[in-house]
């Protein structure tokens, strides 16, 4: 096999982690391999519990969809997160040798969180909830959801007393916080700290390949604490937790079952030797019905037709823009949203000679230097023959303003200022440009073509004047649409919130003010709101 392996995986930086993982892994076989990140519904849709979301799979399904349509070869997961049924067609290629399986409580260095009546701990989990609940009844359980990152964030800008995470999520990207406490006494999710590799059934090279990477003893333990969980009935609307591991040739199991408030809790454990460990997961299954699990299941049941109605309240999230958004632009913004906005910068036109205006190849990287150009221009005077662009919203203005008459040329656009001077370099070296530019324009675009011989003159074609004034009230996120707006916003406010950019160079001003930066994948408004709805819960 000559063709890369195309690895498919989630965008968040735990997913990220384990795909280099497996990419270094497969390296150290010499096979070359490729990463293609994707979005699930589990990122998309974060403003509910996922008990609630009644969708098995959740974070799997856009990836096993790739893999079945052969856009990918491989799917990296969490194997915690794949349903115990796989979908026709796909099948564990390997399971890697497993990380640490507890589950943590991340802190506040509070000492005695655990003896306070009404402490505030948060979790995204049926299993984690019911769990504390039945051994702390007298604290109070709120929902969090997100990456690691964010529900670390969030931990610490809220008045909680503790959040749970599993301890390898945090431990492989290195901010595991040193205020947590491991939970041994809680039975964690089963699978909970593998990765899994799946491919196509038919795909016999890949097969064999990731095959070379499966650890026998993760593998073993990880299907009977599946089975535990499949043949119990369990999914994400049932409180279960399995756990099993090998020492001095025995396998060691610990189950458990809980009613969805934690007030019931069935548990079970076994110790069997290798050679009669097939048996296990049934052994513990008729233990716990025979303690009464059937019942509990069927509460259980009935309890997961209310999510609706006893799902926990949505945290409210606070946006601001630094630029007035249209009806159309911000509808998209979730129920949870609190949206306020104000103009951050102002835009003067320049007037141009009619030799400033006379050029053949021209650069644009924004939408007030096309418009401010095209107010120069007499009606259907369009001295150009190329034009190029940053940002798909500044190639359709220009496009629509000059494009019927640039026939054979077009416009051609690059999502950052630097992918595009590269590409002028790369294919166009020997024209002579025009850069229709601002008064506050940043020099990575006429720096890099000076240095590479390019030539180009630079056109003052607006004037950006800052708007700048204090913001208040809370603040989560603030929007920004140019480096402009940026350094307008942090004259009168501190660099506190997390920054959603619109593109490259915008997050390159932001990243040098703000701890936490987040830039959508092409300069497009509706990409920035997109961007914010995926982050927050």
């Amino acid at each position: 096999m000559t063709d890369p392996i195309r690895i498919g995986t989630r965008k968040s930086e735990l997913a990220l982690w384990q795909a280099h993982n497996v990419h270094g892994l497969l390296r150290g076989l010499g096979r070359k391999a490729v990463i293609k990140p994707t979005v699930s519904t589990g990122d998309l849709v974060l403003d509910k519990p996922l008990y609630a979301l009644g969708i098995t799979g959740i974070f799997t399904r856009t990836l096993d969809t790739a893999l079945l349509a052969g856009e990918i070869d491989i799917a990296v997961h969490s194997l915690k997160d794949v349903p115990t049924l796989m979908p026709k067609g796909l099948v564990e290629a390997a399971v890697l040798k497993r990380a640490n399986a507890r589950d943590i409580l991340v802190h506040k260095n509070d000492q005695d969180i655990l003896s306070k009546s009404g402490a505030v701990i948060a979790t995204g989990s049926l299993r984690r909830r019911a769990a504390w609940l039945h051994k702390y009844p007298h604290h109070k359980l709120v929902g969090l959801r997100g990456n690691v990152n964010s529900r670390l964030q969030k931990l610490k800008d809220n008045n909680w007393n503790g959040a749970i995470f599993a301890a390898a999520g945090l431990e492989r990207i290195g901010i595991l916080p040193d205020n947590h406490s491991v939970l041994n006494w809680m039975v964690p999710a089963p699978a909970q700290g593998a990765i899994l590799i799946m491919c196509r059934e038919d795909d016999l090279k890949v097969l064999e390949i990731c095959r070379q990477l499966n650890d026998e003893h993760t593998s073993l333990c990880t299907k009977i604490e599946r089975e535990f969980l499949n043949k119990l009935e369990g999914g994400c609307t049932a409180p279960i937790g399995a756990y099993a591991y090998i020492k001095d040739g025995n396998v060691h199991f610990e189950g458990v079952l809980y009613s969805r408030d934690g007030q019931t809790k069935i548990d079970v454990t076994r110790v069997t030797s290798l050679k009669d460990s097939q048996n296990i997961a049934d052994d513990c299954i008729q233990e716990i019905v025979a303690k009464g699990g059937r019942e509990v299941m069927n509460e259980n049941a009935l309890r997961a037709e209310q999510d609706e109605n006893t799902a926990m309240p949505a945290e409210q999230v606070h946006v601001f823009s630094t630029k007035i958004l249209s009806t159309e632009q911000t509808q998209n913004l979730g129920q949870k949203f609190i949206y306020k906005e104000a103009n951050f910068i102002d835009v003067e036109f320049c007037q141009l000679t009619p030799e400033q205006a006379n050029a053949k190849n021209v650069i644009f990287t924004s939408q007030n230097g096309v418009n401010a150009v095209h107010k120069n221009l007499a009606q259907n005077e369009m001295p150009f023959e190329r034009i190029f662009c940053v940002g798909d919203r500044t190639k359709a203005l220009a496009e629509q303003l000059f494009g019927p008459q640039l026939f054979d040329s077009g416009v051609h656009v690059e999502n950052s200022a630097l992918a595009l001077a590269k590409h002028i370099v790369d294919n166009h070296r020997g024209l002579d440009f025009t850069f229709f530019c601002g008064d506050k324009r940043l020099d990575v675009l006429p720096d890099y073509l000076r240095k590479n011989q390019v030539s180009h003159k630079e056109v003052i074609v607006y004037k950006t004047h800052y708007k700048s004034a204090p913001v208040t009230g809370k603040v989560d996120c603030v929007l920004f649409f140019s480096p402009s707006a940026v350094k307008s916003y942090l004259k009168e406010n501190k660099p506190d919130p997390i920054a959603f950019c619109i593109g490259q160079t915008t997050a390159m001003e932001a990243n040098k003010h703000f701890k936490r930066v987040e830039t959508a994948p092409s300069p497009i408004v509706r990409n920035v709101v997109e961007l914010v709805n995926k982050y927050y819960e």
